[in-house]
């Protein structure tokens, strides 16, 4: 009996997998090849990797870690690990919209094909630019934090390159818009900033995240936040220019005040007292 060997490309043909049986010699491929078996090997790719990272799950999979890494975020939102695979399950029926309006923008449309990554090579490059640049507020920003780019969890659950890609691009810039929209990153910080990413993306996570962690905060301020800072993230969300589209790597040395000028920038109203940052870090010991 002959073997007949399966070769199966892991990419889209007309919206369908394709599966070629290959044999020794053409006279060995059957012309009718067997249907359930082409199903079998189109359902085994259909979950094989397509990026280094990837994760493939089935819809029962991916809904349960939907709920169970939402319910860990809600009690541990420090587990940047937990926030990003919600993100990433909840999120992969927006992501197309996000990357069509880029493809629609000159620069959107640059950024998808260059693909610019943003790491700590790109905060010590921010570190030489000038003072009072975009630039420099990224590096203050980062290393008064004590934050470092390359500690970003990997896209994971996005069952497609390029939009894993549009993920790890919004994951990788939100930092960017603490410092034009100057949000610091505390709770209260952090969900001001995500009512506008909301606004400006669409992905469910951020009206998730801003809906259940607003009750880790006290009375006063969960109110100064539905009263004063949501309002601001409606405003300056839909006002500013598309902030997927903006190719930030470009734009370092331009003085922080101009770009966000340019880019109709609204930031927000300064925090009481209690709420504001409260200084670098101290370096940690060895």
């Amino acid at each position: 009996m002959r073997l007949l060997f399966l070769k199966v490309y892991p990419t889209f043909e007309d919206g369908r997998w394709k599966v070629y049986p290959l044999g020794a010699g053409a006279s060995s491929v059957p012309k009718a090849f067997p249907s359930n078996i082409a199903n079998a090997a189109s359902q085994l790719c259909r979950y094989m990797p397509l990026y280094p990272t990837h994760m493939p799950l089935n819809p029962i999979q991916k809904g349960a870690v939907a709920i169970l890494s939402a319910m860990g975020a809600l009690l541990r939102p420090a587990r940047a690990d937990l926030v990003a695979a919600v993100g990433e399950t909840t999120g992969e029926w927006v992501l197309p919209y996000i990357r069509d309006r880029m493809r629609r923008d000159p620069v959107g449309e640059r950024i998808l094909a260059e693909r610019p990554r943003v790491t700590d090579a790109t905060i010590e490059l921010c570190r030489g630019m000038p003072p009072g640049s975009f630039g420099a507020g990224y590096a203050k920003f980062m290393g008064d934090r004590r934050f470092s780019a390359d500690e970003r969890p990997p896209v994971r659950f996005v069952d497609d390159e390029e939009l894993a890609y549009v993920i790890t691009r919004a994951r990788e810039v939100h930092d960017f818009w603490h410092v034009l929209f100057d949000c610091h990153t505390n709770v209260f910080g952090e969900l001001a900033l995500k009512g506008l990413e909301f606004v400006q993306t669409g992905l469910p996570m951020t009206g998730l995240a801003v809906l259940g962690a607003q009750y880790r905060l006290n009375p006063a301020d969960r109110e100064l936040l539905q009263r004063h800072y949501l309002p601001w993230a409606l405003r300056a969300g839909s006002r500013s220019t598309d902030l997927m589209c903006i190719y930030y790597e470009q734009h370092f040395e331009d003085n922080l005040e101009d770009m966000r000028r340019e880019h109709r920038i609204i930031p927000a109203p300064p925090p009481p007292q209690h709420l504001r940052f409260k200084g670098p870090k101290p370096p940690v010991q060895a």
